[in-house]
């Protein structure tokens, strides 16, 4: 069921992939979530979080953050592939920070043209563009052009129910030049509410000839073999998902593979987990930015476990990482 994918002269192996999510896809968590799984049941490709290319070429040119830059590209081992998903409204703009990226060591560029919030749409960038088909092929077109690596594009199902127009994009993403496109299975306007709309995800598929990733509400295993089951979609993407379940998409490739799942961690495992995950943050970050960035991992690590809501209150409050790490040592025993 689940195949390797193409693209350009790069191959995913094992097409489950992790979602480009700002506050989450990290440096840190990317390797821990590629960790899992060993060579044949990993992850193949995980994604950045959203870079903005205005920002990003601004920074370059003024010989200024090239050490936070450079950190996107490090990848927990050499079979990992590293997708920088960048975004944008400026053809040429998002063309040099393309190269930029690509000179600096990402596998595939991919282009935002799905994210909802209104701090990115009311800007022209996003989802935005899913109601300028115009300018998203200049930008694709251009993107495409600047780079030698495979490029792709992550889209939603169009702006609003009256505007389902993703088939007919995902046309025009191809006849740019793309190599691979996703798609999240909702509107730009209901965000993250609803049920991720399968019906168009296959249309979508069976428009365009490049693979197809699905995404949206895949929370188990069996999620993740209904998507590609009923759509026909070459790969899966996952996002909320794996929230304090870094494991996840391991798991995933696992029972699509073998049909059977592997067991979820203890409560020790899990740990141990969780206290890999915070050290390579504060490691990263620095002890107290560390923290801080720790603390909604933490909390979705001990969703479940009794006494969690008092757990939570603590870290949420707290700047003491060895007082987090006595309260982690309690809870999860």
């Amino acid at each position: 069921m689940l195949k390797p994918i193409k693209i350009k002269n790069i191959e995913i192996k094992n097409p489950v992939i992790l979602a480009p999510q700002a506050g989450i896809t990290d440096l840190p968590f990317r390797n821990l979530v590629a960790s899992f799984g060993g060579k044949e049941f990993a992850t193949s490709l995980t994604v950045s979080e959203m870079v903005p290319s205005a920002s990003q070429v601004y920074l370059l040119n003024r010989r200024k953050g090239n050490d936070k830059i450079k950190r996107l590209y490090q990848r927990y081992n050499s079979d990992t592939l590293t997708s920088v998903q960048i975004f944008g409204n400026d053809p040429s703009i998002m063309a040099e920070s393309a190269k930029i990226n690509e000179e600096l060591g990402a596998d595939i560029i991919d282009i935002n043209m799905g994210c909802p919030v209104n701090k990115i749409v009311k800007n022209g960038c996003g989802s935005d563009l899913l109601r300028n088909s115009k300018l998203a092929s200049d930008i694709i077109k251009s993107v495409v052009s600047s780079v030698s690596v495979p490029v792709s594009v992550k889209i939603r199902t169009g702006w609003d129910f009256d505007h389902k127009n993703a088939p007919d994009f995902a046309k025009m993403v191809e006849d740019s030049g793309a190599s691979m496109l996703a798609i999240h299975g909702r509107t730009r306007s209901q965000l993250y509410s609803g049920h991720v709309d399968l019906d168009t995800i296959k249309k979508v598929k069976e428009s365009v000839s490049i693979p197809v990733i699905g995404n949206g509400d895949i929370f188990t295993e069996e999620d993740a073999k209904n998507m590609l089951e009923y759509t026909g979609v070459d790969g899966v993407m996952v996002g909320r998902g794996i929230y304090g379940a870094p494991w996840f998409l391991n798991h995933i490739i696992y029972f699509l593979k073998t049909g059977e799942k592997l067991p979820k961690p203890t409560i020790s495992e899990k740990k141990e987990i969780l206290l890999k995950h915070i050290s390579s943050m504060i490691e990263y970050y620095g002890e107290k930015t560390g923290l801080f960035n720790a603390r909604k991992h933490i909390a979705w690590y001990s969703k479940g476990i009794r006494n969690s809501a008092e757990f939570r209150n603590f870290v949420n409050n707290s700047e003491n990482i060895s007082e987090v790490y006595e309260f982690i040592e309690k809870l999860f025993k």
